[in-house]
């Protein structure tokens, strides 16, 4: 008997959960169908996106990448892409219903559910993560670099890692544009013990790091500029804002009870979902411990081991995340600032292991499960 297991989210969370299972369960569960759900035809590899903003570094084929050729490899019957959106979720008769771009809902029955449709920008127009469809992601991202290309002065508010790591980028390229980082906390990277070195590289750059300055709101003028108004009551004209605070999980189409306070889904230590039978959840709609390429990768890994064993009927394990906290920040394209637990690495090791690439290699074997 068929044990369908449907993956709403194809971003780095669900492409590996679904990657894991063909390749490593489907042969131990001949029975086993994959059902991936996406809203989009492409994966964004975003880590790349703050330095897409500056024009010409990096290509269109560095940045997306077609989903459905890289399940190519798999039995026809055991893996199906579908493009659409999650509109709701009745875990009680396990379904899942989705739209298409075109208006069609449909039905998913699952035996098995994993939860993977990350978080959106706190604030629209940034392209820090995909949008509703690819076209929309690519328009948007284009649009970006091209304002970035013509401004003279540009703001960019929220001091952590993407908040950072594009105001180098951008000052990295044009050494001539004026270029302030707000900062609403005393110290950028909410004061993590790598703030010193981060500001370091970037204020080298040029870039004027301006801490303490919470953004209260904003608003476009007659000319096109952007009034960017402080807490302190300070108001800064800019040709450029960006705004890079703020995460807000994809989980309007789930139960309140499956949330917790912020929206986020509950998950318990094997990454099952609060209240729910035969469903888990990985990535940035979980952010447990935090929001983290790495950590993603971790989770994805344990909850596919979850899902086969509650295929076979055994119990679950506790999904194991990295044994230290690591953070790389690229700080230009020659340097860096990173740490491994409290430990900082010298700024070309950082540069090294982040800066030099963003992942760019990674991106087409996410896509066609070589990674794993």
């Amino acid at each position: 008997m068929v044990k369908t297991v449907v993956v709403v989210g194809a971003s780095f969370a669900g492409l590996a959960v679904s990657h894991r299972l063909l390749k490593y369960t489907l042969p131990k569960q001949p029975d086993l169908r994959v059902v991936l759900v996406s809203k989009s035809t492409h994966f964004y590899w975003n880590l790349a996106a703050i330095r897409a903003v500056v024009p010409g570094l990096l290509t269109k084929d560095q940045l997306y990448h077609a989903i459905e050729p890289g399940f190519a490899s798999y039995p026809k019957d055991s893996f199906e892409l579908v493009v659409a959106t999650a509109t709701g979720l009745d875990t009680s008769s396990k379904t899942a219903v989705v739209k298409s771009a075109d208006g069609l809902e449909r039905k998913l029955k699952y035996d098995y559910l994993v939860l993977a449709t990350g978080a959106r920008a706190a604030s629209e127009g940034v392209p820090w993560k995909p949008q509703d469809d690819h076209q929309a992601t690519v328009d948007l991202l284009d649009k970006t670099a091209e304002r970035v290309k013509v401004a003279n002065h540009i703001v960019i508010a929220g001091a952590g890692a993407t908040g950072c790591e594009t105001s180098a980028e951008i000052k990295h390229q044009y050494k001539d544009k004026e270029v302030v980082l707000l900062s609403a906390d005393p110290e950028v990277l909410s004061g993590d013990v790598l703030a010193g070195n981060m500001e370091h590289e970037i204020t080298k750059l040029g870039v004027q790091v301006k801490k303490g300055s919470r953004v209260q709101g904003s608003k476009v003028l007659e000319d096109g500029r952007t009034e960017v108004a402080l807490a302190d009551g300070t108001k800064i004209v800019t040709d450029l804002y960006l705004p890079t605070m703020g995460l807000v999980p994809n989980t309007d189409f789930i139960d309140k009870k499956h949330l917790n306070d912020k929206s986020y889904v509950e998950v318990d230590e094997c990454y099952r979902v609060k209240g729910a039978e035969d469903v888990w959840a990985a990535g940035d709609i979980v952010s447990k411990p935090r929001a983290g390429f790495m950590i993603t990768d971790k989770q994805a890994a344990g909850v596919a081991k979850n899902v086969e064993l509650a295929m076979q009927g055994k119990p679950q394990v506790p999904v194991k995340l990295l044994p230290v906290d690591i953070l790389f920040c690229a700080a230009g394209r020659d340097r860096g600032a990173g740490r491994i637990s409290s430990f900082k690495v010298p700024s070309i090791m950082a540069w090294a292991a982040k800066g030099r690439t963003l992942g760019l290699p990674w991106a087409p074997k996410y896509v066609d499960g070589t990674q794993w």
